[in-house]
């Protein structure tokens, strides 16, 4: 039957069927565009914000299979919100197919071509496996995999996807952010940059800082997460998660198009861990649950919740040091949100993205000449650099900020986060269209950063132990 869903932000066309035995299911019947997408076990805000727009050759029905729960009224919800928007609305029209084997359905019965998977982390990397031998393409959220033991998974999902000719893809979205697309720029001209600074773990090459907010607002509204969202074997810590995106951008940033093997061109060195603490007031105001549930208790101390998400990782990228810092807090400033810092160090400049509270918490472009001397090279440097980029980014622009040089970017190309998700789709459909071919080195990329996220969360909590084991009172 065809039912009308009342939304928070309107109503939402969803055809359902109630089965014999109670559960809910759909039907589904093939569309007639090539491309059909799947929703698989929504969990994450992420799964919808890649329906935020619609797609040019992409059927409008999309099925959604999942347990019935809260995690699913809300997926509906901020379907029904983009639908019901005064601002080009979208027209998704969603088959609901809900009951405790969801999964073991979607592979049967495949009413799509194509799954989005972004919710509970834990176990995530069977489900993409399973969905490639089923014949499927795949746009999986970050993280793929928490344990370092579950890499070979992530190969062989890889390798059956290249087999069969389908495309597994894993959700980028800060290489889509205009910030990080011109310092990719500026680090690969070496007569801007120079070359790159290998640095010591003290005073790294690249050093990165990502800081995040628990409470939030996304589309519009409060981000309420689930409660497992703080269960850190279910979600990972901060490394595994936020980490994804800035092991990614070293990658993509310091080695253009190239392939980076991880057992040869990668040294994780040292890492460590520390806990946002989090009030059981402020648990249900992010969760609206009650109290704590059981399966945090272990990490519940004097009625605050230790939320072991914040780690600190230092690591040999082909001879360069790498440091990463990933912090989340509470909640950000007034007129702040999340922040990201990124510094490449080169020897005739050093590269930096800032977003401070100077710039009214938006990212910008700094490029700092090593010495006075320099300086004047540098800048014609960079003047010829932004003037080769006119024909890609037209009305960006060389000036000075608080002494510095600075890139100055047009307000068009500010899209936003919620936006590079439509970004990110966009070119996956460029992929599976055949318009554009997947660059070879995704793959091994892929494990080089699945690498680092893992074996660096693995060391934090090692190292973590060691400190506890010489406070211990003997």
């Amino acid at each position: 039957m065809i039912v009308s869903y009342a939304g928070a932000g309107g109503l939402l066309t969803v055809a359902i069927l109630m089965a014999s035995d109670g559960r809910v299911t759909g039907r589904g019947k093939p569309a007639p565009p090539e491309i059909r997408l799947m929703t698989l076990d929504p969990g994450h805000f992420h799964a919808a914000l890649v329906q935020k727009t619609m797609y040019p050759g992409v059927s409008p029905q999309v099925h959604v299979f999942a347990p019935l729960g809260a995690d699913l009224t809300a997926h509906l919800n901020r379907i029904s919100s983009y639908n019901a928007r005064q601002e080009n609305p979208t027209a998704w029209q969603l088959e609901v197919h809900a009951s405790p084997d969801y999964f073991e359905r979607m592979l049967e019965s495949r009413p799509g071509n194509v799954v989005v998977i972004s919710g509970r982390n834990r176990g995530k990397v069977e489900r993409i496996l399973a969905s490639v031998w089923s014949g499927l393409n795949v746009l999986a959220d970050k993280p793929w995999i928490l344990r370092s033991a579950d890499l070979p998974s992530v190969n062989a999902a890889l390798s059956e996807a290249d087999t069969r000719r389908l495309a597994a893809y894993d959700i980028m979205t800060e290489r889509f952010e205009i910030t990080n697309v011109l310092q990719r720029e500026l680090v690969s001209d070496p007569s801007v940059f120079g070359r790159a600074v290998e640095g010591t773990p003290a005073e790294p090459g690249v050093y990165m800082e990502s800081v995040h907010h628990l409470m939030k607002v996304v589309s519009g509204v409060p981000n309420i997460r689930p409660a497992w969202f703080f269960d850190t074997a279910e979600q990972g810590e901060g490394l595994n998660d936020i980490g994804t995106h800035l092991v990614d951008l070293v990658q993509w940033t310091l080695l253009p198009d190239q392939s980076v093997d991880h057992s040869r061109d990668v040294q994780v060195l040292a890492a460590q861990r520390w806990p946002t603490t989090i009030t059981e007031a402020d648990f249900r105001r992010v969760t609206g649950q009650p109290a704590f549930p059981d399966s945090l208790s272990a990490h519940v101390k004097d009625g605050a919740l230790e939320y072991f998400c914040n780690t600190l990782v230092t690591y040999r990228l082909r001879g360069t040091h790498v440091t990463l810092n990933v912090i989340w807090d509470w909640e950000a400033p007034e007129g702040g949100g999340d922040t990201h810092f990124a510094r490449y160090r080169g020897e005739l400049s050093t590269i930096e993205v800032r977003q401070m509270q100077a710039d009214a918490f938006r990212p910008e472009l700094y490029v700092l000449p090593v010495d006075a001397a320099r300086a004047p090279q540098v800048r014609a440097a960079l003047e010829r650099k932004v003037a080769g980029l006119q024909g890609t980014h037209p009305g960006i622009s060389v000036d000075e900020r608080g002494g510095l040089l600075h890139v100055a970017i047009p307000d068009t190309y500010r899209l936003g986060h919620e936006a590079h998700f439509a970004q990110v789709m966009s070119r996956y459909l460029d992929y599976l269209s055949g318009r554009a071919r997947m660059p070879a080195w995704e793959r091994p990329n892929m494990l080089a950063k699945y690498y680092v996220t893992t074996t660096g969360t693995e060391m934090s909590r090692r190292s973590e132990a060691r400190v506890a084991a010489r406070l211990a009172p003997r």
